[in-house]
């Protein structure tokens, strides 16, 4: 696979100013230097995304991703190190930037694309494509000021996308719009990644990441810390955050539409384990962990003789925990990924109002299923133990248990729905059940 981005020890410096002298007096006093503060968004950074590949970019907010990624789109001159890229390169990084609010959508079309570098004829030959995909037919001569915000993301969105770069670049604009809108988005990348296109893909939110991209490179405060498939470069960028003593808030993406991490059900209405945080310049020590998971165990009927299970058995997950002292707000989630990382279930104990009152020393928690309704398929586990609310995350386990299931009868899919098929038949004017 022939690399096209190839980032060779990037590094980006930016001063930032805490005074600002205005007057002639005060420029003469200080002999025309202004104090400044060094801040390094970006350090020794060295990346390499292949020919036809999907790559991830995750990290909190201010951890570096946009700054690279304007980097890597020549928009910003890193301070030292060496970026190539081979092929045409298109980037979505602000949607609807170069929108004339006093032009007409028609209009800001033409200008839109043009600063992105398309030809007024190839312009022309996409405009009803472009129109079609923002659903804005009977909007598009009306002056742009007057759109909603989720019309403006849409039509910034469709021009984006019907350009047919080599390279395609996509900062957090999956994460606007309506659920229906999402899903254009989402298939309109799957598409690119059909034809071969090169993605590179930033985001804060790891589900996102677990389901587009192949690949993944995790950045915090500048610094690159992990790289590797989508399931490790989140465990790891997950604990990190634990190891620097982050807490973990509600999901930054406000749209619900917006698929979570499956570990996201742990907590109250959507609060995150998988953590999308603000860090602070200097992290604390890391917490002292009150709650630690020690074993999970996975049991079904006839787990000493086959190691799946057919479809609608019980399933038993058996979490060993031990409190180091008294905890009385603790709540444990579970949640279970197929495959593809799409999440198929997720609850945790105050979800389903079994509160645990106070724990103190070893116990177990025990998440029983009286039936899987599923088919053919390996699903991960992801066990979290937080508290209450929006608190901090206590402890976790992504993807290293898992359970089998096997189904030998000839229906397909993904889930064992119960099925019983009548027949009748008519002889004469006579009806014959059959």
């Amino acid at each position: 696979m022939a690399p096209v981005i190839e980032v060779e020890e990037v590094s980006k410096r930016f001063r930032l100013y805490h005074e600002k002298y205005t007057s002639l007096k005060e420029r003469a006093i200080h002999f025309g230097h202004t104090p400044y503060e060094e801040f390094w968004a970006l350090r020794d950074i060295s990346m390499v995304v292949g020919e036809g590949e999907t790559v991830g970019l995750l990290g909190h907010n201010g951890s570096g991703k946009s700054t690279l990624l304007n980097c890597v789109a020549a928009i910003l001159q890193p301070t030292s190190g060496r970026i190539v890229v081979r092929g045409q390169l298109a980037a979505m990084l602000e949607l609807g930037s170069g929108f004339h609010p006093e032009l007409s959508g028609r209009d800001n079309i033409y200008l839109n694309a043009s600063l992105l570098g398309m030809a007024r004829r190839e312009i022309d030959k996409r405009f009803d494509a472009i129109v079609a995909f923002a659903e804005l037919e009977h909007f598009i001569d009306n002056q742009v000021k007057y759109y909603s915000s989720g019309m403006y993301t849409r039509l910034g969105f469709a021009v984006a996308v019907n350009m047919e770069p080599d390279i395609l670049l996509v900062d957090e604009v999956l994460a606007v719009g309506d659920e229906n809108f999402q899903r254009k988005c989402i298939d309109r990348v799957r598409l690119f990644q059909d034809e071969g296109r090169t993605i590179v893909f930033v985001s804060h939110s790891p589900d996102l990441v677990r389901q587009i991209c192949k690949r993944v490179y995790v950045l915090h405060h500048g610094h690159l810390v992990a790289e590797g498939p989508p399931g490790e470069a989140i465990r790891a960028y997950r604990e990190h955050l634990q190891a620097m003593g982050e807490e973990v808030p509600d999901d930054e993406t406000s749209s619900d539409a917006v698929p979570r991490s499956a570990a996201g059900e742990f907590g109250t209405q959507g609060s995150d384990v998988a953590g999308l945080v603000s860090l602070p310049d200097a992290a604390p020590a890391p917490p002292q962990r009150l709650v630690s998971i020690t074993e999970v165990s996975i049991e079904h009927p006839e787990a000493g003789t086959r190691p799946y299970l057919l479809p609608n058995e019980p399933l038993t997950v058996r979490v060993s925990y031990e409190a180091t002292e008294a905890v009385d707000d603790v709540v444990f989630g579970i949640a279970v990924h197929d495959v593809k990382g799409d999440l198929v279930f997720g609850a945790n104990t105050e979800t389903i109002e079994k509160p645990l009152g106070v724990i103190d020393g070893k116990g177990e928690v025990a998440f029983c299923f009286d039936s899987i309704p599923l088919l053919d398929g390996t699903y991960d586990l992801i066990i979290g133990v937080h508290r209450h609310a929006d608190g901090p995350v206590y402890d976790w386990r992504e993807n290293q248990d898992r359970f089998e299931v096997m189904n030998p009868a000839r229906t397909v899919g993904l889930v064992a729905l119960p099925l019983r098929i009548d027949v009748s038949r008519r002889s004469g004017d006579e009806r014959v059940a059959g």
